[in-house]
């Protein structure tokens, strides 16, 4: 076992060990600094990677006031100080010792936070693989501050216990009454840990929703439409309804351009002519190669289809597009027709005058009540 640090000030007086630790502190914050800090930074400052920059910048304030203030805390504890101040070594401790303490436990839980949050968002900026949902901050954020306030709790001796049973007790009253919320922090630990999607995907929800994902917070995720407008659902819904990420496993995308060409063509001619209109469009990767597919023989036409990728799923419209055009002009450069449904209409039965009168019959007058009906 290690010698507690108060043997050393054995046979000070007050004033000897006063002096003694405060020259400690300031001595260990000065050196934290200038010395250890300077050498980390200068050495980290040689390295490929970014995150232990991130480290060292967000660490170096909680490290300089824990130098500074465990001073002031171990002052409060050394025997001789205490028996030679004028207050109760009690008030002693309330007003130096365990506030010296709170501030190191504040400074610490925002290192904590900080670097934390840093690291994650480095992370999630390099994309692929190494993708930190934004919602794993947050979460992060919720347990330093319960921690936090958990240790400041006890520094200062209040029982917490009756605390956690109202805390129970309130927190099944919140369960019900924001049970919504509860569900969307839920839902998006779900999305995340499933790895649903990311910011920047392109997903397509059950109900036709599409866009890119923008952000992913705690209760909700925003898409931007193609539309830009910007829709903002639920992560309860996302979770419990069916999520089509078209931006994974990878971001292109296969376009079909369903076409069809009168009966009698030569369909080795038209396929080439399709392939080449194809191969030629610039949205069109150039592999997988784009492919044509007789698909059915229609009621007016054979039915082709034309495959083809594009790079993205935001393209797809355009190269469609692109593409009808192109074929259009293209088939009817060659005289290939795109045949349209037709119909005969046959008209059958004679339509001749009204029959004439018999030969000194008078006419009949038109019925009044006829008339009054109309």
């Amino acid at each position: 076992m290690f010698p507690s640090p108060l043997t050393l000030f054995e046979g000070f007086t007050a004033l000897e060990a006063t002096v003694a630790v405060l020259v400690v502190s300031v001595a260990a914050a000065v050196g934290m600094e200038y010395a250890i800090l300077r050498v980390a930074r200068r050495y980290v400052a040689s390295t490929d990677s970014a995150y232990d920059d991130i480290v060292v910048a967000s660490l170096r304030a909680p490290l300089v006031v824990t130098a500074a203030l465990a001073g002031v805390f171990l002052l409060t504890q050394v025997p001789a100080v205490r028996s030679s101040v004028l207050v109760s070594p009690e008030l002693l401790d309330a007003v130096f010792g365990r506030p010296s303490l709170s501030v190191i436990v504040l400074v610490w839980a925002y290192g904590a936070n900080t670097v934390v949050n840093r690291l994650v968002a480095a992370v999630n900026a390099e994309g692929g693989r190494f993708d930190f949902a934004p919602v794993f901050s947050n979460v992060w954020t919720l347990a330093v501050l319960v921690g936090s306030v958990g240790t400041l709790l006890w520094l200062w001796g209040i029982e917490i216990t009756p605390l956690l049973g109202a805390a129970g007790v309130a927190g099944i009253a919140v369960g019900f009454a924001a049970k919504d919320t509860v569900a969307n922090f839920f839902g998006g630990i779900a999305l995340y840990f499933d790895d649903t999607y990311k910011i920047g995907d392109y997903i397509v929800l059950d109900d036709g929703t599409a866009g890119t994902v923008i952000k992913v917070g705690v209760r909700s995720t925003t898409l931007l439409t193609r539309d830009e407008v910007l829709v903002t659902v639920p992560n309860a819904a996302l979770n419990a309804s069916k999520v089509t990420n078209e931006s994974a496993p990878q971001r292109r995308r296969r376009v079909r351009v369903p076409i069809g060409v009168a009966y009698g063509t030569d369909v080795d001619d038209f396929e080439a002519l399709a392939l080449a209109v194809v191969g030629a469009e610039p949205l069109v990767l150039d592999s997988p190669k784009p492919r044509a597919r007789f698909r059915s023989f229609g009621d007016s036409a054979l039915q082709y289809e034309i495959l083809c990728w594009v790079n993205g799923p935001t393209r797809r419209r355009r190269a469609q597009h692109e593409l009808n055009r192109a074929l259009y002009v293209a088939l009817g450069d060659a005289d290939i027709e795109i045949p349209y449904p037709k119909r005969d209409v046959t008209v059958s039965g004679a339509v001749g005058p009204a029959p004439a009168a018999r030969d000194g019959a008078p006419e009949s007058d038109p019925d009044p009540s006829a008339d009054a009906a109309t």
